[in-house]
């Protein structure tokens, strides 16, 4: 996160920031929608659990499109592509059960607490309009983290699973601010 921002010459990181961070939102909050519909037949006590990290989502995304409409900022070019995304991640996951819910929930979540943590310490002195939109939202991110690290219980398949969604995390957010 710490490379300059080039979305069409949008050279303002807090504005880079705020546009990667909302359209990471919106994928998490299709990854949760999948997850609930085929969590209804693989892991129906996790459905109530998932449509409340849906709903945190949503007010994420909320926060992120607010201060992005403040700066007059379109969306990032990926936002439809993280959803699309999210809701595949989700429907996959969701498929496999409530240890791989729980595993991508963990392993999303991590990679996106470790950039939130950045994102403030970089703009703290430069940008606190975009700093109060990011911590807004990290005590929600931490306890969707913390509550599904709970319920991850091992298996070949997701210790597997754990280090491709972080990575794969990590990709979309690296390829959101290099757009």
């Amino acid at each position: 996160m710490s490379a300059p921002a080039t979305d069409l010459g949008d050279t303002d990181l807090g504005a880079r920031i705020l546009k990667v961070n909302h359209a990471g939102e919106n994928g998490a909050v299709h990854i949760y929608l999948a997850q609930a519909a085929v969590a209804r037949l693989t892991a129906p006590g996790m459905v109530g659990e998932l449509n409340e990290f849906r709903s945190h989502e949503e007010r994420h995304r909320a926060i992120f499109w607010a201060e992005l409409q403040r700066r007059g900022r379109p969306p990032c070019r990926s936002y439809a592509l993280c959803a699309l995304g999210g809701w595949v991640l989700g429907l996959v996951t969701g498929l496999l059960g409530r240890a791989a819910i729980a595993a991508t929930t963990v392993a999303v979540e991590r990679v996106v607490l470790r950039h939130l943590k950045v994102q403030i310490a970089q703009l703290e002195a430069s940008d606190p309009a975009a700093v109060r939109a990011i911590a807004a939202i990290v005590a929600d991110e931490q306890r969707h983290h913390d509550e599904l690290a709970a319920q991850v219980t091992g298996g070949l398949w997701v210790r597997l699973l754990e280090p491709v969604v972080a990575d794969s995390t990590e990709t979309v957010i690296w390829l959101g601010m290099k757009r």
